[in-house]
Parts: structure tokens; C-alpha cells; sequence
């Protein structure tokens, strides 16, 4: 029953990013570790057989086959807090030939904010890992991911569209630099130590050349860890208040559901540049509005055109051939592998036909060689496949009407999914 539901699935691409909805509606639909978990469970106990989850700051995209993409859009709804009506409003459906394209730009960084932010790939390598491990991955799914992560490969060491700054965490650092003058002698304050606040205090450190940098984290030990490998000074939690009166720049780098800084636990008195490198944002609007206060989010940062991003422009048409180049390839496999089944059911039958003319002929003629006519038989047979797989690899062919008409015209066994 399965087989026959699977073969009229299509391949479904259903998400939305930082091109159309902003920060707000982003941090609606993201997913947080234990909601992807949430989300791919029900989609096994839904009967979908493969599906993959990408929620990082910048887009939220479900990959998967599926009889209608509602399917897949219901359950980021249920496990979101945005809505259907949100969804319509801002969000993308692509399927099949498109939906696969979109995959090889996200997974290269040519859909990124930052052009050419590679760190998209490890994401796209742990949502992999996730559904295998929850039974929700096949054989196209990780033949697609190892085209895309070749991909990206080739374009990061065949281009130099990866040069200068690769992430959202040096943009900020970057905005640091131009903005405040004497940055070397600042305090800063890092409020978070996810993958986003390590990046940003490697970049502090190595471009700024300060040596005041505290770090506060929820989770204590996590803060140490940090600060260890750069020898700084962690803060228990309970003294972010103090702590955000003593600086002079504020980086919050939290990830939570809900503002994290809010104007309680900010003083105005002097001069304070924050930025929220957070999805969905984690200071509140109200912080903002607060005299000598400054906010600026990681959308703002991640505008930003500065020269590499300039000069990252023109490795574009390169890194779009390898693109190009990689994904064709892995078209080409995937209709390969979808009509072989009907080529070798189509060769069986005419060896079936063979076999039997033989046999009538063999008792008809006296003088009837076998030999000779098996020879001559076998290359027509090998030429009448030949011309229904070239027909069916032709770009203009309609595969799914060529392959049915194949098994009607033949009376081939049905097709069955594998």
C-alpha cells in the first residue's frame, strides 16, 4: 500500500526567509531543537517517508515528498507559532526540478544573506543526520545532500566567493569597528555563547584586539568553556544587570523564545551599542526607544555592502557553473534511476518475446539457426532499449506520461517504488 502512495508523491521544497519575511515572522516559525524532533516524528507517524529541517536565523525550509505541500506546511504551522495566514503571506512552495535548485543555493550559500556564508552546509549536514536518525531519510535524499555538500566544496576552493567575512557574527564585528572609535579600549559584553556568540567573540578577539570582553551565559559552565580557550572573564548570570551598566557594547547572542533584554535591565545614563544577533529578536522594542541607547539587528548587520561583499560579486557566474555543473549531474541520476526499472522490465519482456518466436520457429523450420538468429535478436533488442532510453533521458520528455505509456503499450508489470 505504501509503494502505491509513494509513486504519485512529489518532491516538495515549503519555507520562507530573510528575502520577504523579516525578523519577526522568522522567529514565528522557528524551530527549536526539540520542535524539529516534534515535527519529524509526527511526519513518520503521518506516513512520510522522507523529510529534512533547516531552521537557522535566516529561514526555516521543510524539504520532503508529499502528495499536496499542505502536508508539510501543516506541520511547520503545528509546530511553529505561525499560522497558515502568516505563511501565505510571506512564505515559498517549490516543487520537483525547482525545488531541487533552491536546495543547491541554500546549501552553497548563494541563497544566504551574507553571499556565500558557508556555514549553511553544516547545518544542512546535521538536519541530515537528524532525519536518518529518525528513519526519514532514502537514497535520493542522501545522494541530493552529497551533491550539494560537493558543491559547496568545489565552490569554496574553486572561487573566491568565501573570501573576508563568511557570517552574520563577523558582519557584526565588522559594524563594531566602523562605528565605535578607540573599540580596543571598550568594555563588551557577550550575553549568550551559542554557535553565533562563539563565532562573534573569535572575530572580536582577533580583529578588535580587546581585552575586555565578559561573558555571561544562562548555563555557567557553557560561558567557561568559552572563555577558557580565550583566557576571559565570565560573569554569573544574576549579575547581567551590573554587568550591562559597566559596558560599553552589548552583543546578545541568546537564541530564546522570548526578550532576554529588556529595559529594566538597562541603564541609560551613557552611551550603549547593542546588537541582537538573535531569531526571533531578544531585546525588546522598548529598549530601543531608550535615550543614548542603541540597537541594531542582525537584518540591519547583514545589509551591510562593504568591499568583500563586493568583491565576493564577481565570483558569482563561476560559482553558478559549478552549481549548475554539480546539480545536473544529480538531475540526470535521478531520471536515470527512475526509468531504469522500466528499461529492464521493457528488455525481460522483449527477451520473453524473443524466446518464444524461437522456440515456434525452431519447430516450424528444419533448418532453423538458432545460433544466428539469438545474435541477431540480442542487438535488436539492445537497440529498441537503447532508443526508449535515450527518449527518456531527452530533456523534453514528459518521464512520468513516457514511463506509463511504456508499461501500457508492453503490459508491463506495474511499477513499484523502491
Amino acid at each position: 500500500m505504501k509503494n502505491s502512495q509513494t509513486k504519485h508523491q512529489t518532491f516538495y521544497v515549503i519555507g520562507l526567509n530573510y528575502k520577504k519575511a523579516d525578523a519577526e515572522m522568522r522567529g514565528k516559525f522557528s524551530l527549536t531543537d526539540q520542535a524539529k524532533d516534534a515535527l519529524l516524528d509526527q511526519a513518520k507517524a503521518d506516513g512520510i517517508d522522507s523529510l529534512l529541517v533547516i531552521s537557522t536565523c535566516n529561514r526555516t525550509e521543510l524539504y520532503g515528498f508529499a502528495e499536496h505541500p499542505f502536508q508539510l506546511i501543516s506541520l511547520l504551522c503545528n509546530f511553529s507559532n505561525g499560522t497558515v495566514e502568516d505563511f501565505q503571506n510571506v512564505a515559498y512552495v517549490h516543487k520537483n526540478i525547482d525545488a531541487i535548485s533552491h536546495f543547491f543555493k541554500v546549501g552553497t550559500g548563494m541563497d544566504s544573506q551574507i553571499l556565500g556564508d558557508f556555514e549553511i552546509i553544516s547545518q544542512v549536514k546535521n538536519a541530515f543526520i537528524k532525519s536518518r536518525q529518525k528513519g526519514l531519510t532514502s537514497n535520493y535524499f542522501e545522494r541530493m545532500i552529497n551533491a550539494v555538500i560537493q558543491a559547496s566544496k568545489r565552490i569554496k576552493n574553486e572561487t573566491e566567493i568565501s573570501s573576508g567575512a563568511t557570517s552574520v557574527s563577523f558582519a557584526s564585528v565588522q559594524y563594531i569597528i566602523n562605528t565605535v572609535a578607540n573599540v580596543s579600549e571598550k568594555n563588551i559584553l557577550l550575553f549568550g555563547t551559542g554557535k553565533i556568540g562563539r563565532n562573534t567573540c573569535e572575530n572580536l578577539i582577533k580583529h578588535t584586539k580587546n581585552t575586555h570582553i565578559t561573558l555571561i551565559n544562562r548555563t555557567k559552565e557553557k560561558a567557561k568553556e568559552v572563555a577558557g580557550k580565550f583566557q576571559l572573564v565570565v560573569k554569573d548570570y544574576e549579575t547581567l544587570k551590573t554587568e550591562i551598566s559597566h559596558t560599553d557594547i552589548l552583543i546578545v547572542a541568546t537564541g530564546a523564545e522570548q526578550p532576554t533584554i529588556t529595559k529594566e535591565l538597562v541603564s541609560s545614563e551613557k552611551p550603549l551599542l547593542i546588537l541582537d544577533l538573535s531569531i526571533p529578536k531578544n531585546v525588546s522594542n522598548e529598549v530601543a526607544a531608550l535615550p543614548n541607547i542603541s540597537v541594531v539587528h542582525l537584518d540591519q548587520l547583514s545589509q551591510m555592502t562593504d568591499e568583500t561583499l563586493e568583491r565576493r560579486k564577481q565570483f558569482v557566474p563561476q560559482a553558478e557553473a559549478i552549481l549548475e555543473e554539480v546539480k545536473n549531474e544529480f538531475v540526470m541520476w535521478t531520471q536515470a534511476r527512475k526509468f531504469a526499472p522500466t528499461i529492464h522490465a521493457l528488455k525481460t519482456k522483449l527477451e520473453e518475446i524473443k524466446s518464444n518466436e524461437l522456440n515456434y520457429q525452431k519447430k516450424k523450420l528444419r533448418d532453423f539457426d538458432e545460433t544466428h538468429a539469438d545474435m541477431i535478436s540480442n542487438r535488436i533488442i539492445q537497440k529498441i532499449t537503447t532508443h526508449f532510453a535515450n527518449h527518456l533521458k531527452n530533456e523534453e520528455t514528459v518521464l512520468d506520461e513516457s514511463i506509463e505509456w511504456i508499461h501500457k503499450i508492453f503490459q508491463l508489470e506495474p511499477l513499484k517504488n523502491d
